[in-house]
C-alpha cells in the first residue's frame, strides 16, 4: 500500500509537470484545472502513503532517511498546490513537482524504514522541529522555483524573444511576489524549526554536528534572503538571483554531509 500510494503520487507530480509543459508545445492555454487536479491526486495519494505509514510503524513519518525525504516531497508538493490554486497558475508546477517527485522518488528506492522516535512530550517537541523544518525548507524552494522562473522571463524579455516562455508565464510581478511571500514563509518555519531544534538538543543534551551545520546554513540562507527583500528593499532581479543560488547550495551540502554522515538510515 505504501510503496503503491508514493508511486501514484510521484507519477501525478511528474504528470503535473507534463501536462504544464503542454503549452510549449502547442498554442493552447494553460490546463490551470488539470494541473491542480494531478497535484491534487498527487498530494491526496501521497499524504495516504504517510499516513499508512504512520499506522503500520507506529511511527510518525520524519524520522528515517527514507520517511523524512518523502515527507519532505510531500511539503513541497502541498506548498505548491497551494500556491498555484492561489495564483490560478501552472508555471511553477514545471520546476517544483519534478523537485517534488524526486525525494519521493529517493525515499522509495532507500526504503521507508522508521528511525528513532522518543516518547511523550519529548517526541512530540522533536516532530514539531522536523514538521516546522521542513515547511519551510519547503517555501524555500518554492522561493526559488519562482526566482528561476523570473530569471528565465527576466533573459526573454530583454533579448525581445516573446516565444511560449513569454506567454506561459506569469508576470515578472507575479513571480516577484511569490518569491517574496515564499522567502518569508521559509524564514518563518526554519526558524521556529531551529529554535525548537536548539532547545530540544540542550534539554536533552543531544548534539549533531552535521545537523547543526547544515539546518543553522539553511537558516542563515534564507534569512539573509528575508532580510534582503524586507530591510534592504532588494530589487526582484537580486532576490530571485540570490534565492536560487542559495537554495541550490542548502541541496550540494545536503548531499555532500548525506555522503559522508556515518549514520545510515537517518536524514543527517
Amino acid at each position: 500500500m505504501i510503496a503503491i500510494a508514493q508511486f501514484i503520487a510521484i507519477s501525478f507530480y511528474l504528470g503535473a509537470a507534463a501536462l504544464a509543459a503542454v503549452p510549449f508545445a502547442r498554442p493552447v492555454a494553460a490546463p490551470v484545472r488539470g494541473v491542480l487536479g494531478h497535484l491534487t491526486a498527487g498530494v491526496a495519494a501521497h499524504i495516504a502513503g504517510l499516513m499508512d505509514f504512520a499506522f503500520r510503524s507506529s511511527s510518525v513519518p520524519l524520522t528515517g532517511l527514507g520517511p523524512a525525504l518523502s515527507f519532505a516531497g510531500g511539503a513541497l508538493a502541498l506548498t505548491l498546490l497551494v500556491v498555484e490554486a492561489l495564483a490560478r497558475d501552472v508555471s511553477l508546477t514545471l520546476v517544483a513537482a519534478p523537485l517534488a517527485a524526486i525525494p519521493t522518488i529517493c525515499a522509495n528506492i532507500i526504503g521507508l524504514s522508521p528511525g528513532h522516535s522518543a516518547p511523550g512530550v519529548r517526541g512530540v517537541w522533536l516532530f514539531a522541529h522536523i514538521a516546522l523544518s521542513f515547511a519551510g525548507i519547503a517555501a524555500f524552494a518554492t522561493a526559488a522555483a519562482a526566482g528561476i522562473m523570473y530569471l528565465v522571463q527576466h533573459h526573454e524579455l530583454k533579448s525581445r524573444r516573446f516565444g511560449a516562455i513569454f506567454r506561459f508565464f506569469p508576470p515578472l510581478a507575479t513571480l516577484d511576489r511569490v518569491n517574496h511571500l515564499a522567502a518569508i514563509a521559509g524564514w518563518l518555519g526554519l526558524t521556529l524549526g531551529v529554535v525548537l531544534a536548539s532547545t530540544y538538543s540542550l534539554a536533552y543534551h543531544q548534539l549533531n554536528l552535521l545537523q547543526i551545520i547544515w539546518g543553522g546554513g539553511a537558516w542563515v540562507a534564507v534569512t539573509c534572503i528575508a532580510i534582503g527583500r524586507v530591510a534592504r528593499g532588494w530589487q526582484a532581479q537580486r532576490a530571485a538571483k540570490y534565492s536560487s543560488i542559495a537554495f541550490a547550495a542548502v541541496l550540494v551540502l545536503y548531499v555532500a554531509f548525506r555522503v559522508a554522515s556515518p549514520s545510515a538510515g537517518q536524514f543527517l
